[in-house]
């Protein structure tokens, strides 16, 4: 990511937007946004995929839920903040996943400008193939501010949205318990 051509790019908007290039105020304003961009990107580059630790699985062939993981996104729509909390729940198959991992693999997928669908499916893919869970079921509940801000004005109007995959999918049950481990308090 160019931060010095973000930054240059950044100075005509916010000249065509009416804000002053040299006041006080705005006088660093693009170096920040592209600082910012770099950070709230990342997930843009492969090359920072988490590392994920994986142990030997000790004979656990139950359900464990990691719940309320907090996410910041953009929209690719407006490039608006969407966020919220993603909650996962898997099977593990031969492998664990170190616990810090969810969170990591959350914040790679996230850091990059999409719509909430995807970020799901993504999460969801990357643990049941990388960690080859035997089920996974991701839910996220979201804050959108491109619906907050702008257009519809639907303050606080919460998306969630799921992906199951593998026992999950086949087993209403085992769904079930999942489901009830990660919704309730």
């Amino acid at each position: 990511m160019n931060e010095e051509k973000i930054e240059e790019l950044f100075k005509e908007v916010l000249k065509e937007i009416g804000i002053e290039e040299g006041s006080e105020v705005s006088r660093n304003t693009p170096k920040r946004i592209a600082k910012a961009y770099k950070e709230i990107f990342a997930g843009m580059n492969d090359g920072n995929e988490p590392s994920i630790t994986m142990f030997d699985n000790p004979g656990y062939s139950d359900i464990l839920a990691v719940k309320d993981v907090p996410f910041y996104s953009m929209c690719e729509h407006h490039l608006l903040p969407f966020f919220g909390t993603v909650s996962i729940a898997y099977i593990p198959g031969q492998k664990i996943l170190g616990l810090s991992k969810f969170p990591r693999i959350t914040r790679f997928f996230s850091a990059k400008p999409q719509v909430q669908e995807k970020l799901t499916k993504e999460i969801a893919d990357y643990i049941a193939e990388k960690v080859g869970a035997k089920g996974v079921l991701v839910v996220i509940k979201a804050r959108h501010l491109c619906m907050e801000m702008r257009g519809i004005k639907a303050r606080k109007a919460e998306t969630r949205s799921s992906a199951i995959r593998g026992v999950f999918k086949d087993n209403a049950e085992t769904r079930e318990e999942a489901l009830k481990l990660l919704l309730e308090d």
